[in-house]
């Protein structure tokens, strides 16, 4: 075995574009200790959740204000002001939230929904109904989508709408969250 000493790999392209293969297809790359490589990653990332209960009016659409980060990679999620996502990087992101209804009255149809929002405007939503004859009912509503940003000024926030027949409604807290994180290569 022989080493090379090297200080740039340039392809040899008078561009300095193309693909740069190191190794064979089977074989394994191995980095020397205390050494180091950059690859692609799913940031910026966040995940949150509400810190108590959140309640909602019947019929009035709501910002959900999830406060508690439990991770924010770049520091893009604003947890105390706005509640919401600006990420610092331009691309396509997976959006996701889960907002759990409860009411206290019971014989009540319940229908709920979660929005995510773009800029102020809605660009995914999800729908639940549920009935129960016993108090303590729970509406799940759940979705997932993707969402372009331009990583300067788009942003990402969180809606709820509840339409119930009686009765008050407030989001779960340990049951209520949501996030986002950068896809690689999109």
């Amino acid at each position: 075995m022989s080493d090379l000493f090297v200080d740039n790999i340039k392809h040899q392209s008078s561009q300095g574009s193309g693909t740069i293969t190191l190794g064979a297809s089977g074989e394994t790359v191995a980095l020397a200790s205390g050494a180091s490589q950059t690859m692609a990653v799913n940031t910026p990332a966040f995940h949150v959740k509400l810190s108590s209960t959140q309640d909602t009016t019947d019929l009035i659409t709501t910002k959900i204000q999830f406060d508690e980060e439990l991770f924010d990679t770049d520091n893009c999620y604003d947890n105390v002001t706005n509640y919401r996502f600006t990420p610092n990087v331009a691309g396509k992101y997976f959006v996701y939230v889960s907002f759990i209804n409860r009411s206290s009255v019971t014989n009540q149809l319940t229908n709920a929904r979660t929005y995510i929002y773009k800029n102020g405007a809605e660009v995914h939503g999800s729908y639940a109904t549920d009935f129960r004859t016993n108090a303590g009912f729970v509406a799940l509503s759940y979705m997932g989508a993707l969402v372009d940003m331009n990583g300067t000024t788009d942003y990402i926030e969180y809606y709820s709408r509840v339409d119930h027949s009686g009765g008050s409604n407030a989001g779960v807290q340990d049951r209520s969250y949501a996030g986002a994180y950068k896809i690689i290569g999109a």
